[in-house]
């Protein structure tokens, strides 16, 4: 996303606005994403697993296995797409994050087992079920009203649904569109989709001077910066600013409805950055825009309602707001409300898409849909910011601004992520700590004992690296205790040329 060039320690990211985007559904197919993080599995931020604990009802420990689970399902998928071809049905993930892949070929399923996936049979294939959702589409652009909102492939029911405020009016959308009734399921619905915006201040940014929204995932395209967000937040030419009223950058591109997606080009002032705000002590990294399927863990940022998970229920959903139909867009279960327009959807440490609308609100629960990025990406020509870091391996990231952060070297800055843990029992810490290359950078280990001079705790050094500009690593066995993990930044730091170069990227473990 984008981020102000801090002035002053503590400056935060600027937050991600809710914006409604969809893809037309002749669209050109995407090239499969390159995953970009490790192949080995890493711990998920604290503020991820806490939120999935919180929305989800897991445990710590449930939310973790799941996490590992869908990045697995996410390699798994593409591959056995291709090798099933026109008798590949679909894929999800189950509530342990496993994958299953439907197949309309019952010798198939060795296939499906073999690669470490559960199997099913059914009756049609996905080109099937997507041929008819197609048609429907074009039913739509005929149909008048808004009394069927909502239709979609349901993989897991190898079925397409559609969602109608009436039974009636369900029925009249499926047989003027001239598919197979049989391959659909009509439900009725009370809900009636709306897009999330806001026109009050707040703080994310402002659409000229007027209406807010949240800033999706960071951009480049070239050398020019900037964000992507909702197509319904603003068309060409219109100008944004940031929380503060500072100038920010002008829309570039813009489409809705049918589309709803928008990127905004920034000024010298801004940064964009490879992280989402998890409105909590610390950044999501963003390593990539591996697509999850169906059933996968996915969390919301918006600059009203903060940081909300749940799971991908539907891909390639249409959805007919007031001002038109959007196809190809994901349902989920994730809460939203207006002013969170445009913010970000990620599973993992991978990207997903930017809000476009729903119904419901985050006090009673609700439906949303996202617009997915690789999307907007291709239509734009527009490269994901992501982390670029040789510790981006390393289990427990912490990823923070270090511009915010400078002072006299040996000034102790702990990491905003673990101020403090405790380890029940002796073991092996380590740590790898990246950041701008011409930061003259110090990682320690701290042990805490109490106490000092009225009572104020006392923390002393027990293991440290070399002051230099390379990339840290630390590892060092300790008694059990509580501990703190402390960065040391040199008064001799340069703000780098290049903006990317302006983190530190932390990757820490710890005994239990």
């Amino acid at each position: 996303m984008v981020l102000y060039r801090p002035s002053a320690a503590g400056a935060a990211l600027a937050i991600i606005a809710l914006v409604l985007t969809a893809t037309p559904a002749a669209a050109a197919p995407l090239a499969v994403p390159v995953e970009a993080a490790p192949a080995a599995t890493v711990a998920p931020p604290p503020d991820v697993l806490d939120a999935l604990r919180r929305d989800l009802g897991l445990t710590r420990e449930q939310a973790i296995t799941r996490l590992g689970n869908e990045e697995r399902a996410r390699r798994l998928q593409p591959r056995l797409r291709a090798q099933l071809k026109d008798r590949y049905a679909g894929s999800w993930v189950n509530q342990e994050g496993r994958l299953v892949v439907a197949t309309t070929d019952a010798a198939s399923t060795t296939t499906v087992t073999a690669a470490g996936a559960q199997a099913k049979v059914v009756g049609r294939s996905l080109a099937a079920l997507t041929s008819v959702k197609s048609a429907l589409d074009t039913a739509a652009e005929k149909a008048s009203g808004q009394k069927v909102p909502v239709w979609f492939v349901d993989e897991q029911a190898n079925a397409v649904v559609v969602q109608a405020l009436d039974a009636a009016a369900g029925a009249a959308f499926v047989a003027a569109s001239g598919v197979d009734r049989a391959a659909v399921r009509v439900e009725t619905i009370a809900e009636r989709p709306v897009t999330f915006q806001n026109l009050r201040g707040g703080d994310a940014y402002y659409i000229a001077g007027g209406s807010r929204c949240s800033i999706g995932f960071p951009v480049t395209q070239g050398s020019t910066q900037g964000f992507v967000t909702a197509g319904h937040c603003g068309t060409p030419g219109l100008t944004t600013t940031g929380p503060g009223g500072q100038s920010q950058g002008t829309f570039q591109g813009s489409s809705f409805p049918g589309n709803d997606y928008s990127w905004v080009a920034v000024n010298s002032q801004w940064v964009a950055r490879p992280a989402v705000n998890a409105y909590g002590t610390e950044q999501v990294p963003v390593f990539g825009s591996a697509e999850a399927p169906a059933g996968s863990a996915v969390c919301r940022s918006g600059s009203t309602t903060h940081w909300h998970c749940g799971v991908i229920e539907q891909r390639n959903v249409s959805v007919t707001y007031s001002q038109g139909t959007v196809t190809e867009v994901v349902r989920t279960n994730v809460c939203a409300e207006p002013g969170d327009s445009g913010g970000p959807f990620i599973s993992g440490y991978q990207a997903q898409g930017v809000t476009s609308g729903g119904s419901g609100n985050c006090s009673a629960g609700g439906t949303t849909f996202f617009q997915p990025v690789n999307e907007i990406l291709n239509a734009y020509g527009l490269t994901l910011s992501t982390v670029n870091t040789q510790c981006a391996g390393h289990p427990n990231h912490h990823f923070n601004d270090l511009t915010a952060h400078q002072g006299s070297f040996g000034m102790l800055i702990p990491d905003p992520g673990i101020y403090g843990f405790t380890s029940a029992g002796a073991g092996t810490h380590t740590a790898c700590m990246d950041g701008p290359g011409t930061a003259r950078m110090r990682l320690s280990l701290e042990k805490y004992s109490c106490c000092g001079p009225f009572g104020t705790p006392i923390w002393s050094e027990v293991a440290t690296t070399g002051t230099g500009t390379t990339v840290k690593t630390l590892s060092t066995s300790q008694a059990a205790g509580t501990y703190r993990w402390v960065v040391s930044v040199s008064d001799t730091y340069v703000v780098p040329t290049t903006p990317i170069g302006e983190y530190y990227f932390l990757g820490t473990t710890s005994p239990a």
